[in-house]
């Protein structure tokens, strides 16, 4: 968690007694930014303790994140020489929710994307990293038609890479223009809330079909869409592209009238009419033609490729 962010026990704790530590780090600025005094220990830090026990009662090691074991097996073997010297008792300062690693990869980001960290990544712009978010968007993709978690795991962590990376670079954007991965993740919580009322707001909905016609009602009052292009990613494939363009129509109670392959003035444009009929029947099915393609595709018996022909 980051430097400070203490339970009130542990609080109470460090300004009940003198408090020691073994190196300067944010949680010994942190503390003493709350006005507790805490002594930097160079070497010796058993004595240095057992001292500061015995003088006053109670001391304080401030461990570091990943905690002290050489000093605790240390003190657990001098107290067990000398039986009633002090007694010796571990508390946690924090424990950290789930998502507090996020917190991490947020700070390392800022680091590898700042003056003297990793120059490929400062010299990346929103548009350069485009077809990278798209690529593990596909992998992360790829790793769930495998059924392989392992690497779904690894691949979101590459989304989420792209993620962070493009928020820390919107904070170098100009006065006005500037967010950062605050404002994303604010975004998305208010976002949440808003279309959930069933869960945040006590809204009745009784089954999966309502809870989808709340998102879409709730969706279109805060947008106010006034054509069923509006939000559609127009960049993903044309087969998902016009998979989703029909749905929006449907949902929206729009007939829509396919044009003709026969009508069509030249070859691309009936191949086109053609293939939005096929869309069209895919998604009267109930089937997705973008993946159906993809199965097929890869599923063909390839032969395998000649050896590539010796020079001589």
């Amino acid at each position: 968690m980051p430097a400070g962010l203490l339970t009130a026990a542990a609080w109470d704790t460090l300004r009940s007694a003198p408090v020691l530590t073994d190196a300067e780090s944010a949680q010994v600025t942190a503390v003493r930014a709350a006005g507790v005094e805490v002594t930097v220990v160079s070497g010796g830090a058993t004595d240095a303790v057992l001292a500061a026990a015995a003088t006053h009662g109670t001391a304080v090691w401030l461990a570091a994140p990943a905690g002290d074991a050489t000093l605790a097996r240390e003190l657990g073997l001098r107290l067990a020489r000398q039986p009633g010297l002090a007694e010796l008792e571990l508390m946690y300062g924090s424990w950290d929710p789930p998502g507090a690693r996020l917190l991490d990869a947020v700070e390392v980001m800022d680091r590898l994307a700042s003056p003297g960290g990793d120059p490929w990544k400062r010299a990346q712009t929103h548009r350069s990293l485009a077809g990278f978010l798209i690529e593990e968007c596909y992998e992360a993709y790829d790793a769930i038609n495998d059924d392989d978690t392992d690497a779904l795991r690894e691949e979101l962590g590459d989304v989420l890479l792209q993620v962070l990376l493009h928020a820390r670079l919107a904070e170098e954007l100009p006065e006005g223009e500037r967010w950062n991965v605050d404002d994303v993740a604010g975004a998305l919580v208010d976002k949440m809330v808003r279309r959930n009322p069933h869960v945040f707001a006590g809204a009745e909905a009784a089954s999966l079909a309502e809870i989808e016609a709340n998102w879409e009602r709730i969706k279109q009052a805060e947008k106010a869409r006034t054509s069923v292009l509006d939000g559609v990613a127009l960049s993903q494939p044309a087969l998902s592209l016009a998979a989703k363009v029909l749905d929006r129509a449907g949902r929206a109670g729009l007939t829509v009238p396919l044009p003709s392959p026969d009508a069509q003035p030249d070859p691309e444009s009936r191949l086109g009419a053609s293939l939005l009929a096929l869309v069209a029947q895919a998604r009267q099915a109930h089937l997705d033609p973008e993946a159906a393609l993809r199965k097929t595709t890869l599923a063909l018996p390839l032969p395998s490729l000649p050896p590539p022909a010796s020079s001589s």
